[in-house]
Protein backbone atom coordinates (compact mmCIF):
# COMPACT_ATOMS: atom_id res chain seq x y z
CA UNK A 1 0.00 0.00 0.00
CA UNK A 2 2.56 2.11 0.54
CA UNK A 3 5.24 1.63 -2.56
CA UNK A 4 0.90 2.13 -4.00
CA UNK A 5 0.68 5.84 -2.55
CA UNK A 6 4.11 6.72 -3.15
CA UNK A 7 3.71 6.16 -6.83
CA UNK A 8 2.77 9.30 -8.26
CA UNK A 9 5.66 10.91 -6.68
CA UNK A 10 7.98 8.56 -8.31
CA UNK A 11 6.57 8.94 -11.45
CA UNK A 12 6.61 12.85 -11.30
CA UNK A 13 10.27 13.01 -10.04
CA UNK A 14 12.46 14.44 -12.88
CA UNK A 15 14.58 12.05 -14.30
CA UNK A 16 18.38 13.07 -13.91
CA UNK A 17 19.37 14.40 -16.95
CA UNK A 18 22.09 12.50 -18.37
CA UNK A 19 25.52 13.85 -19.28
CA UNK A 20 25.85 15.58 -22.09
CA UNK A 21 28.24 14.64 -24.99
CA UNK A 22 29.71 16.63 -27.54
CA UNK A 23 27.52 16.71 -30.92
CA UNK A 24 28.84 14.79 -33.77
CA UNK A 25 29.43 16.83 -36.57
CA UNK A 26 27.84 15.95 -39.91
CA UNK A 27 30.91 15.95 -42.78
CA UNK A 28 29.96 18.60 -45.46
CA UNK A 29 28.50 16.89 -48.49
CA UNK A 30 27.86 14.03 -46.64
CA UNK A 31 24.04 12.34 -46.93
CA UNK A 32 24.30 9.98 -44.78
CA UNK A 33 21.97 10.53 -41.48
CA UNK A 34 23.77 11.63 -38.25
CA UNK A 35 23.99 9.03 -35.30
CA UNK A 36 20.94 9.56 -32.72
CA UNK A 37 22.14 10.34 -29.46
CA UNK A 38 21.43 8.11 -26.80
CA UNK A 39 19.05 10.71 -25.32
CA UNK A 40 16.97 10.46 -29.32
CA UNK A 41 16.60 6.93 -28.75
CA UNK A 42 14.71 7.35 -25.30
CA UNK A 43 12.33 10.08 -26.59
CA UNK A 44 11.18 8.22 -29.56
CA UNK A 45 8.01 5.98 -29.54
CA UNK A 46 7.76 2.14 -30.63
CA UNK A 47 6.31 0.86 -33.17
CA UNK A 48 3.64 -0.69 -31.57
CA UNK A 49 2.86 1.93 -29.74
CA UNK A 50 1.91 4.24 -32.39
CA UNK A 51 -1.02 5.59 -33.17
CA UNK A 52 -1.21 4.22 -37.44
CA UNK A 53 -0.21 0.42 -35.78
CA UNK A 54 -3.29 0.28 -33.59
CA UNK A 55 -5.67 1.74 -36.56
CA UNK A 56 -3.73 -0.91 -38.95
CA UNK A 57 -5.01 -3.67 -36.36
CA UNK A 58 -8.32 -2.31 -36.08
CA UNK A 59 -9.18 -2.32 -39.16
CA UNK A 60 -7.57 -5.80 -40.19
CA UNK A 61 -9.84 -7.31 -37.26
CA UNK A 62 -12.71 -5.31 -38.58
CA UNK A 63 -12.03 -6.76 -42.11
CA UNK A 64 -11.77 -10.22 -40.56
CA UNK A 65 -14.86 -10.07 -38.66
CA UNK A 66 -16.47 -8.98 -41.94
CA UNK A 67 -14.95 -11.85 -44.22
CA UNK A 68 -16.00 -14.33 -41.50
CA UNK A 69 -19.67 -13.02 -41.32
CA UNK A 70 -19.61 -13.46 -45.05
CA UNK A 71 -18.09 -16.73 -44.61
CA UNK A 72 -20.89 -18.13 -42.16
CA UNK A 73 -23.45 -16.59 -43.95
CA UNK A 74 -22.44 -18.54 -47.66
CA UNK A 75 -21.39 -22.08 -45.64
CA UNK A 76 -24.81 -21.99 -44.01
CA UNK A 77 -27.15 -20.43 -47.15
CA UNK A 78 -26.53 -24.44 -48.84
CA UNK A 79 -26.63 -28.03 -47.76
CA UNK A 80 -24.55 -30.42 -49.42
CA UNK A 81 -23.69 -34.21 -49.74
CA UNK A 82 -21.29 -36.09 -51.71
CA UNK A 83 -23.02 -39.00 -51.29
CA UNK A 84 -25.34 -38.78 -54.42
CA UNK A 85 -25.69 -39.60 -58.09
CA UNK A 86 -27.61 -39.56 -61.08
CA UNK A 87 -30.54 -41.88 -61.48
CA UNK A 88 -32.80 -42.84 -64.51
CA UNK A 89 -35.40 -45.25 -65.83
CA UNK A 90 -33.82 -48.47 -67.19
CA UNK A 91 -36.19 -50.07 -69.54
CA UNK A 92 -35.79 -53.55 -69.49
CA UNK A 93 -36.51 -54.98 -72.72
CA UNK A 94 -37.51 -58.77 -73.10
CA UNK A 95 -39.56 -60.93 -75.58
CA UNK A 96 -43.13 -61.44 -75.30
CA UNK A 97 -43.46 -64.21 -77.72
CA UNK A 98 -41.57 -67.29 -77.56
CA UNK A 99 -38.99 -67.86 -80.76
CA UNK A 100 -35.62 -68.21 -82.80
CA UNK A 101 -34.26 -64.79 -83.57
CA UNK A 102 -33.38 -64.21 -87.07
CA UNK A 103 -32.25 -60.88 -86.78
CA UNK A 104 -30.26 -58.65 -84.22
CA UNK A 105 -30.11 -54.63 -85.43
CA UNK A 106 -28.60 -52.72 -82.39
CA UNK A 107 -25.08 -53.38 -80.93
CA UNK A 108 -24.00 -52.18 -76.83
CA UNK A 109 -24.12 -48.34 -75.81
CA UNK A 110 -25.93 -47.46 -79.38
CA UNK A 111 -28.52 -44.73 -79.03
CA UNK A 112 -31.67 -45.81 -80.48
CA UNK A 113 -34.79 -43.51 -81.12
CA UNK A 114 -38.44 -44.89 -79.90
CA UNK A 115 -40.00 -47.64 -82.56
CA UNK A 116 -36.52 -48.36 -83.74
CA UNK A 117 -36.84 -52.42 -84.58
CA UNK A 118 -34.24 -54.06 -82.13
CA UNK A 119 -34.76 -57.92 -82.62
CA UNK A 120 -36.61 -59.70 -84.95
CA UNK A 121 -38.07 -63.05 -84.65
CA UNK A 122 -39.09 -65.67 -86.77
CA UNK A 123 -42.39 -65.01 -87.93
CA UNK A 124 -43.38 -68.20 -89.97
CA UNK A 125 -45.22 -70.06 -87.51
CA UNK A 126 -47.03 -66.89 -86.64
CA UNK A 127 -47.71 -66.23 -90.09
CA UNK A 128 -49.78 -69.66 -90.32
CA UNK A 129 -51.55 -69.07 -86.78
CA UNK A 130 -52.78 -65.84 -88.12
CA UNK A 131 -54.05 -66.86 -91.76
CA UNK A 132 -55.89 -69.74 -89.88
CA UNK A 133 -57.44 -67.58 -87.56
CA UNK A 134 -58.84 -65.42 -90.36
CA UNK A 135 -60.24 -68.14 -92.12
CA UNK A 136 -61.82 -69.55 -89.00
CA UNK A 137 -63.07 -65.87 -88.04
CA UNK A 138 -64.36 -65.85 -91.62
CA UNK A 139 -66.15 -69.23 -91.43
CA UNK A 140 -67.79 -67.82 -88.06
CA UNK A 141 -69.22 -64.54 -89.78
CA UNK A 142 -70.69 -66.02 -92.45
CA UNK A 143 -72.25 -68.65 -89.81
CA UNK A 144 -73.36 -65.60 -88.08
CA UNK A 145 -74.68 -63.93 -90.30
CA UNK A 146 -76.93 -67.01 -91.71
CA UNK A 147 -78.10 -67.43 -87.94
CA UNK A 148 -79.48 -63.79 -87.77
CA UNK A 149 -81.24 -63.98 -91.03
CA UNK A 150 -83.16 -66.99 -90.16
CA UNK A 151 -84.56 -65.00 -86.70
CA UNK A 152 -86.97 -62.56 -89.06
CA UNK A 153 -87.46 -65.67 -91.50
CA UNK A 154 -88.57 -67.50 -88.73
CA UNK A 155 -90.55 -64.97 -86.96
CA UNK A 156 -92.83 -64.33 -89.92
CA UNK A 157 -93.19 -68.12 -90.63
CA UNK A 158 -94.07 -68.35 -87.11
CA UNK A 159 -96.62 -65.69 -87.28
CA UNK A 160 -98.28 -66.50 -90.26
CA UNK A 161 -98.63 -70.39 -88.68
CA UNK A 162 -100.14 -69.02 -85.56
CA UNK A 163 -102.62 -67.51 -88.13
CA UNK A 164 -103.22 -70.07 -90.11
CA UNK A 165 -103.89 -72.31 -87.20
CA UNK A 166 -106.25 -69.83 -85.62
CA UNK A 167 -108.17 -70.02 -88.50
CA UNK A 168 -108.26 -73.62 -89.03
CA UNK A 169 -109.76 -74.20 -85.80
CA UNK A 170 -112.09 -71.98 -86.09
CA UNK A 171 -112.88 -73.76 -89.52
CA UNK A 172 -113.13 -76.99 -88.14
CA UNK A 173 -115.80 -75.81 -85.44
CA UNK A 174 -117.87 -73.97 -88.39
CA UNK A 175 -117.38 -77.77 -90.50
CA UNK A 176 -118.37 -79.65 -87.25
CA UNK A 177 -121.27 -77.30 -87.04
CA UNK A 178 -122.25 -77.76 -90.51
CA UNK A 179 -122.07 -81.63 -90.68
CA UNK A 180 -124.29 -81.43 -87.21
CA UNK A 181 -126.54 -79.85 -88.60
CA UNK A 182 -126.73 -81.99 -92.12
CA UNK A 183 -126.81 -85.10 -89.70
CA UNK A 184 -129.53 -83.92 -88.03
CA UNK A 185 -131.51 -83.12 -91.66
CA UNK A 186 -130.56 -86.53 -92.88
CA UNK A 187 -131.90 -88.23 -89.63
CA UNK A 188 -135.45 -86.40 -90.46
CA UNK A 189 -134.92 -87.44 -94.11
CA UNK A 190 -134.65 -91.08 -92.66
CA UNK A 191 -137.36 -90.54 -90.70
CA UNK A 192 -139.56 -88.83 -93.13
CA UNK A 193 -138.55 -91.82 -95.53
CA UNK A 194 -139.05 -94.44 -93.21
CA UNK A 195 -143.11 -93.27 -92.16
CA UNK A 196 -143.57 -92.90 -96.20
CA UNK A 197 -142.13 -96.59 -96.21
CA UNK A 198 -144.83 -97.84 -93.19
CA UNK A 199 -147.45 -96.40 -95.19
CA UNK A 200 -146.33 -97.96 -98.70
CA UNK A 201 -145.95 -100.63 -96.73
CA UNK A 202 -149.51 -101.04 -95.24
CA UNK A 203 -150.75 -100.05 -98.67
CA UNK A 204 -148.88 -102.68 -100.50
CA UNK A 205 -150.93 -105.58 -98.24
CA UNK A 206 -154.06 -103.32 -98.88
CA UNK A 207 -153.38 -103.34 -102.21
CA UNK A 208 -152.89 -107.46 -102.13
CA UNK A 209 -155.91 -107.84 -99.91
CA UNK A 210 -157.84 -106.02 -102.64
CA UNK A 211 -156.00 -107.44 -105.94
CA UNK A 212 -156.81 -111.11 -104.60
CA UNK A 213 -160.59 -110.17 -104.49
CA UNK A 214 -160.03 -108.63 -107.46
CA UNK A 215 -161.80 -105.66 -106.44
CA UNK A 216 -158.55 -103.45 -108.17
CA UNK A 217 -156.81 -103.71 -111.06
CA UNK A 218 -153.68 -105.93 -111.54
CA UNK A 219 -151.80 -102.37 -112.46
CA UNK A 220 -152.69 -100.51 -109.00
CA UNK A 221 -151.53 -103.33 -106.84
CA UNK A 222 -148.27 -103.18 -109.20
CA UNK A 223 -148.08 -99.50 -108.56
CA UNK A 224 -148.04 -99.60 -104.74
CA UNK A 225 -145.88 -103.08 -105.07
CA UNK A 226 -143.43 -100.47 -107.01
CA UNK A 227 -144.60 -97.49 -104.89
CA UNK A 228 -143.33 -99.75 -101.29
CA UNK A 229 -140.38 -100.75 -103.18
CA UNK A 230 -139.41 -97.49 -103.95
CA UNK A 231 -140.40 -96.60 -100.18
CA UNK A 232 -137.83 -99.31 -98.95
CA UNK A 233 -135.31 -97.61 -100.91
CA UNK A 234 -136.15 -94.17 -100.04
CA UNK A 235 -135.37 -95.56 -96.16
CA UNK A 236 -132.10 -97.23 -97.33
CA UNK A 237 -130.59 -94.20 -99.07
CA UNK A 238 -132.11 -91.70 -96.32
CA UNK A 239 -130.27 -93.99 -93.73
CA UNK A 240 -127.20 -94.03 -95.51
CA UNK A 241 -127.34 -90.17 -95.77
CA UNK A 242 -127.68 -90.14 -92.51
CA UNK A 243 -124.57 -91.92 -91.69
CA UNK A 244 -122.87 -90.35 -94.02
CA UNK A 245 -124.11 -86.98 -92.21
CA UNK A 246 -122.70 -88.57 -89.35
CA UNK A 247 -119.27 -89.59 -90.33
CA UNK A 248 -118.97 -86.08 -91.31
CA UNK A 249 -119.28 -84.97 -88.31
CA UNK A 250 -116.79 -87.46 -87.05
CA UNK A 251 -114.45 -86.18 -89.66
CA UNK A 252 -115.16 -82.59 -88.56
CA UNK A 253 -114.51 -83.02 -85.20
CA UNK A 254 -111.22 -85.32 -86.67
CA UNK A 255 -110.28 -82.22 -88.37
CA UNK A 256 -110.81 -79.74 -84.86
CA UNK A 257 -108.84 -82.13 -83.16
CA UNK A 258 -105.84 -81.64 -85.73
CA UNK A 259 -106.59 -77.55 -86.33
CA UNK A 260 -106.15 -77.59 -82.47
CA UNK A 261 -102.95 -79.57 -82.15
CA UNK A 262 -101.85 -77.73 -84.78
CA UNK A 263 -102.56 -73.99 -83.44
CA UNK A 264 -100.74 -75.57 -79.68
CA UNK A 265 -97.70 -76.01 -81.67
CA UNK A 266 -98.14 -72.69 -83.19
CA UNK A 267 -98.15 -71.51 -79.72
CA UNK A 268 -94.95 -72.67 -79.29
CA UNK A 269 -93.14 -69.88 -81.73
CA UNK A 270 -92.13 -68.03 -78.95
CA UNK A 271 -89.97 -70.35 -77.57
CA UNK A 272 -89.16 -71.00 -80.66
CA UNK A 273 -88.09 -67.99 -81.66
CA UNK A 274 -86.16 -67.84 -78.16
CA UNK A 275 -84.40 -70.74 -79.72
CA UNK A 276 -83.86 -69.47 -82.94
CA UNK A 277 -81.88 -65.90 -81.03
CA UNK A 278 -80.09 -68.03 -79.15
CA UNK A 279 -78.34 -69.85 -81.29
CA UNK A 280 -78.09 -66.58 -83.35
CA UNK A 281 -76.75 -65.20 -80.69
CA UNK A 282 -74.45 -68.21 -80.48
CA UNK A 283 -73.06 -67.84 -83.56
CA UNK A 284 -72.09 -63.98 -82.63
CA UNK A 285 -70.50 -65.20 -79.71
CA UNK A 286 -68.48 -67.88 -81.54
CA UNK A 287 -67.68 -65.34 -84.57
CA UNK A 288 -66.20 -62.84 -81.67
CA UNK A 289 -64.30 -65.31 -80.13
CA UNK A 290 -62.75 -66.23 -83.59
CA UNK A 291 -62.22 -62.23 -83.68
CA UNK A 292 -60.42 -62.28 -80.77
CA UNK A 293 -58.03 -65.06 -81.26
CA UNK A 294 -57.57 -63.39 -84.87
CA UNK A 295 -56.59 -59.95 -83.17
CA UNK A 296 -54.24 -62.12 -80.47
CA UNK A 297 -52.77 -64.19 -83.47
CA UNK A 298 -51.81 -60.40 -85.38
CA UNK A 299 -50.32 -59.59 -82.00
CA UNK A 300 -48.42 -62.59 -82.06
CA UNK A 301 -47.16 -61.62 -85.08
CA UNK A 302 -46.33 -58.16 -84.27
CA UNK A 303 -44.27 -59.26 -81.33
CA UNK A 304 -41.84 -61.21 -83.66
CA UNK A 305 -40.73 -57.53 -84.13
CA UNK A 306 -39.56 -56.41 -80.76
CA UNK A 307 -39.31 -52.23 -80.57
CA UNK A 308 -37.79 -49.90 -78.90
CA UNK A 309 -40.38 -48.20 -75.76
CA UNK A 310 -38.82 -45.03 -75.24
CA UNK A 311 -35.33 -43.33 -76.50
CA UNK A 312 -32.52 -44.14 -75.27
CA UNK A 313 -28.98 -46.57 -74.91
CA UNK A 314 -28.77 -49.71 -75.84
CA UNK A 315 -26.84 -51.32 -72.56
CA UNK A 316 -26.38 -54.96 -71.02
CA UNK A 317 -27.63 -56.85 -74.55
CA UNK A 318 -27.67 -60.68 -73.71
CA UNK A 319 -29.43 -61.74 -76.77
CA UNK A 320 -27.54 -63.16 -79.83
CA UNK A 321 -28.77 -64.10 -83.62
CA UNK A 322 -29.68 -67.75 -83.53
CA UNK A 323 -31.16 -67.86 -79.94
CA UNK A 324 -34.54 -68.92 -79.08
CA UNK A 325 -36.17 -66.71 -76.87
CA UNK A 326 -39.32 -67.42 -74.27
CA UNK A 327 -41.60 -64.96 -72.84
CA UNK A 328 -40.83 -62.71 -70.58
CA UNK A 329 -36.97 -63.10 -71.06
CA UNK A 330 -34.85 -60.19 -71.23
CA UNK A 331 -32.98 -59.16 -74.07
CA UNK A 332 -31.00 -55.87 -73.38
CA UNK A 333 -32.01 -52.69 -71.50
CA UNK A 334 -32.27 -49.21 -72.55
CA UNK A 335 -31.14 -45.95 -70.78
CA UNK A 336 -33.30 -42.59 -71.36
CA UNK A 337 -31.07 -40.26 -70.95
CA UNK A 338 -33.86 -37.36 -71.92
CA UNK A 339 -35.02 -38.30 -68.22
CA UNK A 340 -32.34 -37.99 -65.51
CA UNK A 341 -32.46 -36.82 -61.93
CA UNK A 342 -29.96 -37.06 -58.86
CA UNK A 343 -30.67 -38.82 -55.45
CA UNK A 344 -29.10 -37.09 -52.61
CA UNK A 345 -29.06 -38.79 -49.41
CA UNK A 346 -28.90 -36.00 -46.92
CA UNK A 347 -28.62 -36.46 -43.47
CA UNK A 348 -31.57 -36.18 -41.39
CA UNK A 349 -30.11 -33.02 -39.91
CA UNK A 350 -29.59 -31.20 -43.09
CA UNK A 351 -33.31 -31.78 -43.73
CA UNK A 352 -34.78 -29.06 -40.93
CA UNK A 353 -34.72 -26.34 -43.38
CA UNK A 354 -34.93 -28.31 -47.06
CA UNK A 355 -38.25 -27.54 -48.66
CA UNK A 356 -39.48 -29.11 -52.04
CA UNK A 357 -38.61 -26.02 -54.85
CA UNK A 358 -35.43 -25.08 -53.44
CA UNK A 359 -32.56 -24.08 -55.94
CA UNK A 360 -29.65 -26.85 -56.44
CA UNK A 361 -26.72 -26.38 -57.82
CA UNK A 362 -25.48 -29.92 -59.28
CA UNK A 363 -21.61 -30.23 -59.89
CA UNK A 364 -20.32 -33.30 -61.69
CA UNK A 365 -17.23 -35.02 -61.33
CA UNK A 366 -17.30 -36.59 -64.97
CA UNK A 367 -17.02 -33.66 -66.68
CA UNK A 368 -16.19 -31.03 -64.34
CA UNK A 369 -19.42 -29.11 -64.84
CA UNK A 370 -22.68 -27.70 -62.82
CA UNK A 371 -26.20 -28.13 -63.88
CA UNK A 372 -28.95 -26.64 -62.19
CA UNK A 373 -31.89 -27.64 -60.64
CA UNK A 374 -34.48 -28.42 -58.02
CA UNK A 375 -35.52 -30.28 -55.40
CA UNK A 376 -38.69 -32.30 -56.00
CA UNK A 377 -39.52 -34.58 -53.18
CA UNK A 378 -38.22 -35.73 -50.31
CA UNK A 379 -38.53 -40.15 -49.92
CA UNK A 380 -40.94 -41.42 -47.58
CA UNK A 381 -38.40 -43.53 -45.62
CA UNK A 382 -34.39 -43.96 -45.11
CA UNK A 383 -31.99 -45.19 -47.12
CA UNK A 384 -31.66 -47.95 -44.66
CA UNK A 385 -35.25 -48.87 -44.77
CA UNK A 386 -35.10 -50.11 -48.45
CA UNK A 387 -31.91 -52.22 -47.17
CA UNK A 388 -32.18 -56.15 -48.07
CA UNK A 389 -31.59 -56.12 -44.51
CA UNK A 390 -33.55 -53.15 -42.31
CA UNK A 391 -31.89 -52.55 -39.19
CA UNK A 392 -33.48 -53.63 -35.90
CA UNK A 393 -33.24 -51.09 -33.14
CA UNK A 394 -35.33 -52.87 -30.45
CA UNK A 395 -32.05 -54.35 -29.02
CA UNK A 396 -30.46 -53.27 -25.80
CA UNK A 397 -26.97 -52.20 -26.89
CA UNK A 398 -28.64 -49.36 -29.26
CA UNK A 399 -26.73 -47.00 -30.76
CA UNK A 400 -28.11 -43.80 -32.30
CA UNK A 401 -26.68 -43.58 -35.95
CA UNK A 402 -27.73 -40.16 -38.34
CA UNK A 403 -29.92 -41.98 -41.04
CA UNK A 404 -29.66 -40.07 -44.51
CA UNK A 405 -33.06 -39.70 -46.40
CA UNK A 406 -32.68 -39.67 -50.42
CA UNK A 407 -34.10 -36.26 -51.98
CA UNK A 408 -35.06 -36.78 -55.72
CA UNK A 409 -33.69 -33.08 -57.29
CA UNK A 410 -34.90 -32.69 -61.02
CA UNK A 411 -32.70 -30.55 -63.54
CA UNK A 412 -33.80 -27.55 -64.99
CA UNK A 413 -35.47 -28.38 -68.63
CA UNK A 414 -33.21 -29.07 -71.47
CA UNK A 415 -29.75 -29.45 -68.78
CA UNK A 416 -29.10 -33.04 -70.23
CA UNK A 417 -29.42 -32.40 -73.45
CA UNK A 418 -26.32 -33.58 -74.64
CA UNK A 419 -26.37 -36.52 -72.78
CA UNK A 420 -23.63 -36.20 -70.30
CA UNK A 421 -25.11 -37.35 -67.62
CA UNK A 422 -25.71 -40.93 -67.24
CA UNK A 423 -27.37 -43.09 -63.86
CA UNK A 424 -24.54 -43.97 -61.56
CA UNK A 425 -22.59 -40.67 -62.42
CA UNK A 426 -21.23 -39.42 -58.75
CA UNK A 427 -22.26 -35.83 -57.70
CA UNK A 428 -22.08 -33.14 -55.56
CA UNK A 429 -25.71 -31.21 -55.51
CA UNK A 430 -25.90 -27.98 -52.83
CA UNK A 431 -29.12 -27.24 -51.89
CA UNK A 432 -29.57 -23.52 -51.32
CA UNK A 433 -32.21 -23.08 -48.07
CA UNK A 434 -31.47 -19.48 -47.69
Amino acid sequence: METAQNLPAIIEKPVEKAVEKPAVEKPVGSTKPLPSTEDDFRTRPSRTQSSGFRIGVGIAIVVLLVAGYFVYHYLSSYESTDDAQVDGHVNSISARISGHVVKLNVDDNQYVQAGTVLVEIDPADYQVAYDRAKADFEDAQAAAVAAGVNVPITAVNTTSQVSSTEADVNSARAGIQVARQQFEAAKAQLQEAEANNVKAQNDLVRYKQLVDKQEISQQQYDQATAAAKASAASVEGARASADGAQQQVTQAQGKLVQAEANSNYANTAPKQMLVIKARATAALAEAQRKKADLDQAALNLQYTKIVAPVNGVVSNRTVEVGQNVAPGQELMKIINLDDVWITANFKETQLRSMKVGQRVSIDVDANGRTYNGKVDSVAGASGARFSLLPPENATGNYVKVVQRIPVKIVLDPGANSDHQLRPGMSVTPKVWIR
